[in-house]
C-alpha cells in the first residue's frame, strides 16, 4: 500500500513532535520541512529536507500546519491551491465558523480536503462534547482546562510587540471559567503597562480574568504538561441527572500533533471540503483494516 506523503510546516514546539510522530506512523512518509529559515537545520533534521517553500518538495499529500494560529488561513488556502490536503490546529473558537466557511470554498475549488481545528481543543476534545451531548441531548458541558501551558496563548502574547518571551498558563477556576497567568519577559525600551495593556485587549483573553507578570526568565518556569477535565450533567429521553465526566493530563504539543497526523490519515479518506473533528468518521483517524479495527473496539 502506498504510503501517504506528508510535509511539516513550521518547525516550532508543534512541528517537533508532528515530525517524531509521522517518523513511527508506518502508512506515512515524511516529504520534507518548510521553515522560515531553511539554513537552520537542527542534528534530528540531518536526513530530512528542510526548504523556505511548500513548492519546493515534490509529490506531496498532505501539509500538517504547525503555524500560529492567526496564519492558518494563509498557509492552507497557498497548499490548497497547489492541490495539497491540509491539517491545521486552529484554536480560536469563536472564530472557527468563519474559517470553515472559508477552507470549505477552496478545498472545493480545487479538489482537496482541509481538516480544521485538529488539536485536542478544539479537536478531540470536541468529539468527546459532542458524544456526551448525544448521551444526554439536554443539559449543560463545562470544560475545564489546566492547570497548564497554553499553546495558542502563549504564541498570541509572543507576538505583542515589546515581549521578548512569554509563557501563558490557563487556571481553571470551575464551571467552564479561567484565569490566564501571563509570564513575560520584555525588550529593552518597552513600558511594561502599555505592554500588559495590550495583552489583556487582544482576543485570546479579552474575555478571561488576564495578569501579566513580568519575569527575569520565562524558561525557568515553563513546563508543556496541560489537561482537560469535562462534565455534563443532563437528561437522557426524560431521565433527569445523568452525569458524565473525561480526564485527561497531558503533554500539550505532543497530543495536538498526534491528532494532527491522524487527521491527516481521514483528510485521504474524505470528499473535497473542509472538516472539523467532529464531521470525520472516527474509524478514518486509525491506521488499519476496517474489519479488523471493527472486531477490536467496537
Amino acid at each position: 500500500m502506498r504510503k501517504i506523503r506528508a510535509a511539516v510546516v513550521g518547525y516550532g514546539n508543534i512541528g517537533k513532535y508532528v515530525v517524531e510522530a509521522l517518523q513511527v506512523a508506518e502508512d506515512f512518509e515524511l516529504v520534507g520541512v518548510v521553515r522560515r529559515n531553511p539554513q537552520v537545520v537542527e542534528p534530528e533534521l540531518a536526513n530530512i529536507s528542510v526548504v523556505g517553500n511548500l513548492k519546493e518538495l515534490e509529490s506531496i499529500d498532505v501539509a500538517i500546519l504547525c503555524t500560529p494560529t492567526r496564519s492558518v488561513l494563509q498557509y492552507a488556502g497557498d497548499a490548497l491551491a497547489m492541490g495539497v490536503n491540509t491539517v491545521d490546529s486552529f484554536d480560536i473558537h469563536t472564530k472557527t465558523v468563519e474559517l470553515h466557511t472559508a477552507l470549505d470554498k477552496i478545498a472545493k475549488e480545487n479538489g482537496r480536503v482541509a481538516v480544521m481545528s485538529a488539536g485536542w481543543d478544539p479537536g478531540s476534545d470536541s468529539v468527546v462534547r459532542a458524544l456526551l451531548e448525544a448521551c444526554a441531548p439536554k443539559g449543560i458541558t463545562y470544560t475545564n482546562f489546566g492547570p497548564g501551558m497554553s499553546m495558542g496563548h502563549t504564541v498570541a502574547v509572543k507576538a505583542i510587540p515589546g515581549v521578548k518571551a512569554a509563557l501563558s498558563m490557563t487556571i481553571p477556576t470551575g464551571t467552564g471559567v479561567h484565569r490566564r497567568m501571563v509570564y513575560i519577559e520584555l525588550e529593552e525600551g518597552y513600558d511594561y503597562a502599555a505592554v500588559a495593556a495590550a495583552i489583556k485587549a487582544d482576543p485570546y483573553f479579552a474575555s478571561d480574568e488576564t495578569h501579566v507578570l513580568q519575569v527575569e526568565s520565562v524558561d525557568a518556569l515553563k513546563d508543556m504538561g496541560h489537561g482537560v477535565n469535562l462534565t455534563r450533567k443532563g437528561v437522557s429521553g426524560k431521565t433527569q441527572n445523568q452525569l458524565f465526566e473525561f480526564n485527561m493530563k497531558i503533554n500539550n504539543p505532543a497530543l495536538t500533533a498526534q491528532i494532527m497526523v491522524s487527521c491527516a490519515r481521514a483528510s485521504m479518506r474524505q470528499q473535497p471540503g473542509c472538516y472539523t473533528m467532529i464531521e470525520l468518521p472516527m474509524i478514518d483517524l486509525l491506521p488499519g483494516e476496517r474489519d479488523s479495527l471493527i472486531a477490536h473496539l467496537v
